[in-house]
């Protein structure tokens, strides 16, 4: 491919005391060479880098727009990595990039971002000035949350289904008959979760 390269931090999240453990971060980073992970826990064989702040849940998602961290290309946990990452890097082209909600296109979803350090400043500012206030934010499907927080700081911030319309793909929407051809990632959303789906194309959680 022609033109400058892309480079970004493969990296995940991790908030202890919640649904997902160190062993869900190992799960993923055996696909996922090179990945990193925020987290206020020790991950063996994963390079971490400490949260500084007490948000919980998918709050703490919010760290990665602390700005010093460089372009980030972030995973949910619940993700199944089947193909090439470097290929989605090269097409978010240096632009923050999220998921459009799978069922309400017309709203953002952040389980898959690239995220420009460019972008940080102005979310990192807007979500310091009153985190309790988002966190409480109610307003109606798909404006709760830290993506309905991204999606009004960020309105009209650049879409995967845009720029690698077949890459990304929805366990529940489009896998009943097995991964489309041309899909690198697999989006588990909600239950069940990758090691709990019982799909020859998912590893176990326990797998060495």
């Amino acid at each position: 491919m022609g033109g400058s390269v892309i480079m970004a931090r493969i990296v995940c999240v991790l908030r202890s005391g919640g649904e997902y453990g160190p062993e869900h971060v190992q799960w993923l980073a055996r696909h996922v060479p090179g990945l990193e992970c925020l987290s206020d826990a020790d991950v063996p064989g994963v390079p971490c880098i400490p949260l500084e702040h007490d948000w919980p849940g998918w709050w703490a998602k919010l760290e990665l727009f602390r700005p010093g961290l460089g372009d980030l290309f972030y995973i949910d946990l619940d993700t199944v990595v089947l193909g090439d990452i470097g290929s989605l890097v090269a097409a978010a082209n240096g632009k923050t990039t999220m998921l459009s909600d799978f069922y309400w296109p017309e709203k953002p979803a952040s389980g898959l971002m690239y995220i420009a350090e460019a972008d940080k400043d102005s979310v990192w500012s807007a979500w310091l000035r009153d985190p309790a206030g988002h966190m409480a934010w109610r307003g109606g499907r798909g404006t709760i949350g830290d993506q309905g927080f991204l999606g009004r700081v960020l309105p009209d911030v650049q879409r995967w289904q845009n720029v690698a319309p077949d890459a990304v793909v929805s366990y529940k929407a489009h896998c009943r008959n097995g991964v489309p051809n041309g899909a690198s990632v697999v989006c588990f959303h909600g239950n069940p979760r990758p090691w709990a789906c019982g799909e020859s194309w998912v590893n176990n959680i326990l797998e060495e």
